[in-house]
């Protein structure tokens, strides 16, 4: 049996607090959590726009389902569910904005209504190394965004954020079997993604 996350005394206590009504309690414990949650959002969404809004709707969903919780988990791992559902939510509607500008999007033209012209690209030796340094780490964030959203919610979790599968367990409400299959599909698919990109370089040569 895996151990069970016990909650930090100090959240215990102020939750306690937070849940008879005093603000600064429940002002403490955001800002006990605050940099992580801000952390996970800006690794889901890699925005920190985003990221600072999804922090303000996370806290904000907490106070309100205060007196709801239980303390049955972590008082971290029900924060960090919270931030993770709104940054999945977010992502999906990034998705939908994002496929009906393609809709709309046609050709650029200049002021005097001719095709724009795209400049050529003229590099040196040492600015084709970091294009490819720079090609390389897109690669891998394409590969990340490619997931299915809950084999990428728990590739970052762990791998990212560095939880451990029972606070994974708490965050998500899956059970530990089946984040660690998702987490090995989410490997395997990143490998091959990055083995993919490393192939068509050689082949290139």
């Amino acid at each position: 049996m895996p151990d069970e996350v016990v909650p930090p005394p100090e959240d215990r206590q102020l939750l306690s607090r937070a849940q008879a009504g005093e603000m600064a309690a429940f002002e403490a414990l955001v800002e006990s959590h605050r940099d992580k949650v801000f952390g996970l959002a800006l690794r889901m969404t890699r925005s920190e726009a985003d990221a600072a809004e999804i922090s303000q709707d996370t806290f904000l969903s907490a106070y309100q389902h205060l007196k709801d919780f239980r303390g049955d988990a972590a008082f971290s791992s029900w924060v960090y569910r919270i931030a993770a559902n709104h940054a999945l939510m977010r992502l999906r509607h990034r998705r939908v904005v994002q496929a009906a500008e393609e809709e709309l999007k046609g050709p650029e033209f200049t002021e005097r209504g001719s095709l724009a012209a795209y400049p050529e690209q003229d590099w040196s030796r040492d600015a084709e190394e970091k294009a490819l340094d720079a090609e390389t780490g897109l690669a891998i964030q394409q590969a990340t965004d490619r997931l299915p959203e809950g084999y990428r919610e728990v590739f970052l979790l762990k791998d990212v954020e560095g939880l451990s599968y029972e606070q994974i367990a708490e965050v998500t409400g899956d059970s530990v079997p089946a984040i660690k299959s998702r987490l090995h599909r989410a490997r395997l698919a990143l490998r091959e993604a990055i083995d993919q990109f490393y192939n068509r370089d050689n082949r290139a040569v």
